[in-house]
């Protein structure tokens, strides 16, 4: 029995270790807001160039350039979304 709860112990401290956070989580989660922070001004600035070109204030170009910008940044999020999506199914279908 005092093997068992030697081994026991030991595997207990193994895991205490890994289950511990990351010393650079805060930076990752400022680096997160950052670029969430940058695709709303990416939407905001195509929406304020298309109602300009609706006006007739704005050019022709510009306002392609700003949905061309908006189109990427969309297809980012939508790509980011479906890994994680598949990151979080993938560990429902993990057996325990």
């Amino acid at each position: 029995m005092d093997i068992k709860t030697a081994l026991a112990t030991q595997q207990y401290a193994a895991s205490r270790q890994a289950a511990q956070p990351i010393q650079g989580s805060e930076q990752s989660a400022n680096s997160f807001a950052r670029v969430a922070d940058d695709f709303a001004k990416t939407v905001q600035n195509a929406e304020q160039t298309a109602m300009s070109a609706m006006s007739g204030d704005a050019d022709p170009h510009a306002l392609v350039q700003a949905l061309a910008q908006t189109e990427l940044a969309v297809e980012t999020a939508v790509t980011v979304r479906d890994k994680v999506v598949e990151a979080y199914q993938e560990i429902l279908r993990m057996p325990i």
